[in-house]
């Protein structure tokens, strides 16, 4: 069969402002990518159309066009809460056109919402909920979709939910994503600025779900199970980035990487045995890092270490982020300075109880801290998290679906007056952090380390330049 997966374009800046999201960080489009090379593997004929990928063509319609002319008889889109109505556009298209390709959709956005997208969106003849790379194997396969768990289907006039499918159990069955079928892949898809010395850079995966259950994260896909690749998988997965692609630096994008401390260790001894003359990346939890494991990080090639804080107010964090402390948070950070890494913190402004107070509490946590970088999204209920169901109780929500990217304010807590000044203490406390003399030192001492990184923001300068003015306080723009 052949199919053609699709990533859609999506909303990924704020309203009226040129987007320059991929210019700053194009990222592989992992999941896509799994599923290709598990349907690849499987006999099929797979093309990825990555619609913010290096090559894109600009708008739907010619996105439709270059799908439509592979003639595909699949198309399986794969989309967030802020991509799926540009799937969505893209379906309708492929359908006027091609009435019998088959179409799904899966992604985060799909598996929290489930049957009622296709109760409101014709064009969608499947859901797949949870993993993809089985469901769509069965479904391109011609099983009848009465048998294959997971999938969400019309019969006739009305909607079926089939019983939903277990998880992998065994990482390592999985072939390594497909990355060749990404055009300009790996130049073409950059790592953020600054977070890395050697260019080229690449994202990947070790593991999938979390036991953790944070009240802004969305479990719709991996739940809240634990399942992660073998240490052995792991490098043989880093070395094929390098031997096949050239990649230099490797960003991790677990959620919990350090989870399985001997998987790890393993991995790290590996690592430091064989070197690979790659960099890396990952995050960590507070409490899933000690002394001699960061050393080991070190040691086998970690640059940067990125550490989810989401506040510097005890009361946020107790009710958001359960089991981490602030102090406990702050210590890990020393340590992992300490340990000769850097440190990147996430934060996350605009919570339920947030207040102008919280807010000045985080920053001048964040600015005590001394880290390296840092990261301030803009909170964004989505559907599957916790949060979701008290929500409008929380504050005013707008469910802008194109707006919720974790880039705009859709929600204003009952302790800020409006968006409007949400909005302008984000902007003040962000710039607050990049303008602070100790961390302009810190970067200067970096200057050479980060040659590249300046090299390719001199490239595209305006660009940058038009973005650093979305972060001037409201009352300074005309």
């Amino acid at each position: 069969m052949r199919i053609i997966l699709v990533h859609p374009a999506g909303s990924n800046w704020m309203p009226g402002k040129k987007d320059i999201s991929a210019t700053a960080n194009r990222m592989a489009p992992l999941g896509l990518l799994s599923i290709a090379a598990y349907l690849a593997r499987e006999g099929h004929e797979v093309f990825v159309q990555d619609c913010l990928g290096p090559r894109a063509v600009p708008g739907a319609g010619a996105n439709a066009a270059r799908i439509l002319e592979m003639a595909p008889d699949l198309v399986g889109v794969s989309a967030t809460t802020s991509g799926f109505l540009d799937g969505y556009d893209l379906a309708v298209r492929i359908r006027a056109a091609s009435p019998r390709t088959r179409i799904v959709f899966g992604g985060v956005h799909v598996s929290a919402l489930g049957a009622a997208l296709l109760e409101q969106f014709p064009d969608i003849d499947f859901l797949c909920m949870g993993e993809g790379e089985l469901t769509l194997a069965e479904l391109a396969a011609g099983q009848p979709p009465e048998k294959i768990t997971g999938l969400i289907w019309r019969d006739g006039g009305g909607v079926v939910v089939n019983p939903p499918r277990e998880a992998i159990p065994d990482m390592d069955s999985l072939p390594f994503p497909a990355y060749e079928k990404l055009a300009g892949f790996p130049r073409g898809y950059n790592l953020p600025l600054f977070s890395y010395i050697d260019t080229p850079g690449a994202t990947m995966t070790t593991s999938r779900g979390c036991p953790y259950q944070c009240s802004y994260c969305d479990r719709s896909v991996f739940k809240r199970g634990y399942r992660w690749n073998s240490a052995g998988y792991v490098y043989d997965h880093m070395q094929y980035l390098r031997d096949r692609f050239g990649v230099r630096h490797i960003t991790v994008y677990d959620d919990l990487f350090t989870a399985r401390r001997d998987r790890i260790a393993r991995l790290c001894d590996l690592l430091t045995q064989k070197p690979l003359g790659v960099r890396f990346n990952c995050a960590v939890r507070v409490g899933h890092a000690d002394d001699d494991l960061l050393r080991m990080l070190r040691d086998a090639g970690a640059l940067q270490l990125s550490v989810g804080i989401e506040t510097g107010d005890h009361d946020l964090m107790r009710t958001h982020k359960p089991g981490v402390d602030v102090e406990d948070a702050r210590d890990t950070v020393r340590r992992i300075q300490a340990a000769g890494l850097r440190v990147k913190g996430l934060f996350m402004m605009g919570l339920p109880g947030e207040t102008a107070a919280s807010i000045r509490r985080t920053s001048d946590f964040v600015l005590s801290l001394g880290l390296d970088d840092m990261n301030m999204s803009k909170f964004t209920p989505f559907p599957g998290a916790p949060v979701w169901p008290t929500i409008h109780q929380e504050g005013a929500f707008d469910p802008d679906w194109r707006q919720m990217n974790c880039l705009n304010f859709v929600f204003v807590p009952n302790g800020i007056d409006s968006k409007e000044t949400l909005d302008q203490l984000y902007n003040t406390h962000v710039k607050r952090f990049y303008s602070d003399p100790a961390w302009r030192k810190r970067f200067r001492g970096r200057i050479w380390e980060h040659r590249r990184s300046i090299a390719y923001a001199l490239k595209h300068l305006p660009a940058f330049l038009s973005a650093k003015k979305s972060f001037e306080p409201a009352e300074k723009r005309t």
